[in-house]
């Protein structure tokens, strides 16, 4: 069985087609969210836990023991907080996503058949993170703040869900707020996303050298999605911290990511830019794994329901 056709490679690659890339990359980004979004909620809470007094010890100590804290004191459920604004825009995003990074290919192409160099990969995939940021900003703002709403003494339970958090962010501060972190999330996804879509097609690439196959079969994408997470995570994991802060932090204090970066600096150290690595790193490779296997699998049922859609 054959990958997704619209982000493979190959020297007579067909024509993106918009629709296709946003019912299979929508499938795909479902699966990536309901298999990841526990990871994701404790990485956030890791990135945006207040910082402890003098002679205080921190929130969590680490991955493990934020885990076990927020089912302690919310339940399971406590870890898919903030789970319906990525799944509510996940269709899209990916979608913008893959679109993007056909595009990308495409203007830089001199012909039909041309077959890109990996620099020019990189600068596709980069290219998708530009067109992804416009739907996935606004989510994001409101994950974050549903993910961390209400942790630690006396912490202040705001918001209901995401159309209660999405409206009070627009009467409190209109489309701007909703926005916020707009910047830092293209900061993240722009290289990021060129190394994944980059390493994705590295290791599809040898693996159709060294097996001799003119298409790259199931285990061997998954397998592949999965490993391009974790070379995603690597290139944003800065940025994304510098975004969960900035997105998180009450009105006015920050005047944007430098200030965000400047802060951590000085209370935090460098080191800071990878807190949360370790949830990071064991969610990366099982949600994009389900990412081309959710894929994979809509691209099936498209070949039989509609062999020339």
């Amino acid at each position: 069985m054959a990958v997704v056709e619209n982000v493979q490679n190959t020297p007579t690659e067909r024509k993106a087609n918009p629709l296709k890339s946003f019912i299979t990359g929508g499938f795909g980004g479902i699966c990536n969210v309901l298999s990841g979004h526990p990871l994701d909620t404790i990485k956030v809470r890791l990135q945006t836990m207040p910082r402890p007094a003098p002679g205080e010890q921190p929130l969590y100590r680490g991955t493990f023991d934020c885990a076990a804290k927020t089912i302690r004191n919310e339940g399971v459920r406590g870890l898919y907080k903030g789970m319906s604004a990525p799944l509510t825009g996940v269709a899209p995003i990916f979608a913008m996503c893959f679109a993007g990074y056909a595009l990308g290919k495409r203007l830089q192409q001199r012909g039909e058949e041309a077959k890109l160099t990996y620099p020019q990969i990189f600068v596709a995939g980069s290219f998708s993170g530009l067109f992804s940021t416009f739907i996935m900003a606004p989510g994001e703002r409101i994950k974050v703040l549903l993910q961390t709403q209400g942790i630690g003494p006396g912490g202040e339970k705001k918001y209901t869900g995401m159309i209660d958090c999405a409206v009070k962010l627009y009467k409190e501060g209109g489309l701007r707020s909703v926005f916020k972190g707009s910047c830092a999330t293209m900061l993240r996804d722009m290289p990021a996303n060129g190394l994944y879509f980059l390493s994705y097609e590295i290791l599809t690439d040898q693996y159709k050298r060294r097996f001799d196959r003119p298409n790259v079969d199931l285990m061997p994408a998954i397998l592949a999605g999965g490993l391009a997470g974790i070379f995603y995570w690597i290139g944003g994991m800065p940025a994304d911290v510098l975004k969960n802060r900035l997105q998180s932090a009450p009105e006015g204090k920050f005047n944007g990511i430098r200030d965000v970066f400047k802060d951590l600096l000085k209370n935090d150290g460098l080191s800071a830019l990878y807190r949360g690595f370790t949830p990071v790193i064991l969610r990366a490779f099982p949600a994009n794994a389900a990412t081309f296997f959710g894929i994979e699998i809509a691209n099936a049922f498209l070949r039989q329901v509609a062999p020339d859609f």
